[in-house]
């Protein structure tokens, strides 16, 4: 979790200066959603991979294609090379995220897993104290691919202790069982596809004109229905229709993904291209989310503690309307007089929201699923905050490709960006209160 950590937030924090190398910026965000998109078949593949076989293969391949995807990153010459690394490294991290969840419900009761999720999310302390600043000044002083270079070595200490550990289990799955599994893979291909056209559909919008466009807005239409009726057969019925329990995790997970990742990936393009910060110092705003979310998930591995008694639903509905307060007050850094450092505290702010409320979830997929589905639930976990993530990026994506004016001159359109996303942390605040089972 600490690499996956360091990833997320070394790439963020040198993205600013890739995307003006490779002359990308109106694609910037192509760079996170193509990422996201194949974690989701890594993420379906996953789920029932571990759950057939156990979790030693998918950690096996998920750490091969992460590095390996990385190590494309730092060497391509031009932005489609570097989209196809982030894509292989996408489908890595896709395994893997699965894979841990089936290791703690392994491992952990289910009393000792708020603690567990608590840790994982610590996991992105030291990252978050070092990486945007180191990736920063890597970008700025010697080359933004040394910050996809640095990571797969750090790989190799954690397969080593790692994978000897992990279980295997050589039982061939049943003839349904089989059946069953290819058709959640051909699901999440056509996930993945559909993200996938969704995702070119919206980018494209803001770059063409006349029948061009008609031609993106059909495929982004095309795409989004593809989508939704492959993650249909993908979750736990209800979830779509906001069934109580399980459903409503699994639909919230995706919508905090989104209103979170949709912000956070273009708050460093702000500060940079705005507010005139260097890379390193926009970086600091993500060491700020990290502490946190920290903060947020140490708070909920306690709050059930019977001296406290504070049920779940109320932490995932307090989370969300955190980052909406923060999404509001974000406005007012896109402009002086405010400050841009105040960007910082804000944007902590809503991570603590978001340490309360993801973090929930998690407990709350485990504590909800039947022996044996694990797997399967997390999977479901995954999808959607993926899904929802690859949506808010997605979206955030196109109306800054669609509006954007030239860098300094964006001010109305961030400001539009957040107080969208402020809207979505809203409504989840509402659907917070059917976590509850009937």
């Amino acid at each position: 979790m600490t690499l996956i950590a360091f990833e997320a937030l070394a790439v963020s924090t040198a993205m600013p200066v890739l995307a003006a190398d490779l002359d990308a910026i109106r694609n910037y965000g192509s760079a996170f959603s193509v990422f996201l998109t194949t974690s989701l078949l890594g993420v379906v593949v996953s789920g029932s991979w571990c759950d057939a076989r156990g979790p030693l293969w998918p950690v096996r391949v998920g750490l091969l294609c992460f590095g390996g995807g990385l190590l494309g990153c730092g060497l391509a010459g031009s932005f489609p090379v570097l989209l196809i690394g982030r894509a292989v490294a996408g489908a890595g991290g896709g395994l893997l995220i699965v894979a841990m969840y089936v290791v703690i419900a392994d491992v952990y009761p289910s009393a000792l897993q708020p603690r567990l999720f608590s840790l994982i999310s610590a996991g992105w302390v030291l990252p978050g104290l070092i990486g945007p600043v180191l990736a920063g000044w890597l970008a700025e002083n010697i080359s933004w691919r040394a910050v996809f270079l640095l990571v797969p070595p750090l790989a190799l200490p954690a397969a080593i202790a790692l994978l000897p550990r992990l279980r295997a289990d050589q039982r061939p799955a049943e003839g349904s069982d089989r059946r069953q599994i290819r058709r959640r893979v051909l699901s999440g291909v056509g996930l993945a596809t559909g993200v996938l056209a969704l995702q070119w559909g919206l980018g494209a919008v803001g770059d063409a004109s006349g029948a061009r466009r008609q031609a993106a807005a059909a495929a982004a239409g095309i795409g989004l229905v593809v989508a939704g009726l492959a993650f249909r057969r993908l979750v736990p019925p209800g979830t779509l229709t906001l069934g109580r329990g399980l459903p409503a995790v699994i639909l919230l997970r995706g919508l905090y993904a989104g209103m979170f990742s949709g912000v956070e990936v273009f708050i460093p393009l702000m500060l940079v291209t705005q507010r005139g910060m260097s890379a390193v110092e926009a970086g600091l705003v993500l060491t700020g989310a990290t502490l946190g979310w920290t903060a947020g998930s140490f708070v909920q591995a306690r709050a059930e503690h019977p001296r406290f008694g504070v049920p779940r639903h109320r932490l995932m509905v307090g989370g969300a309307a955190l980052v909406a307060v923060a999404d509001v007050l974000l406005v007012l850094t896109v402009r002086p007089p405010v400050p841009a450092w105040t960007a910082l505290g804000v944007w902590a702010l809503a991570a603590v929201g978001m340490g309360l409320a993801m973090s929930s979830t998690s407990v709350l997929v485990l504590r909800y699923s039947e022996s044996g589905q694990e797997g399967r639930n997390s999977a479901a976990l995954q999808l959607s905050d993926a899904f929802g993530s690859a949506l808010g990026i997605g979206l955030a994506g196109a109306a800054f490709a669609t509006w954007h004016r030239s860098a300094g001159n964006d001010a109305t359109l961030f400001s539009a960006m957040w107080l969208g996303f402020a809207g979505v942390a809203l409504i989840s605040a509402t659907i917070g209160f059917r976590v509850r089972r009937p």
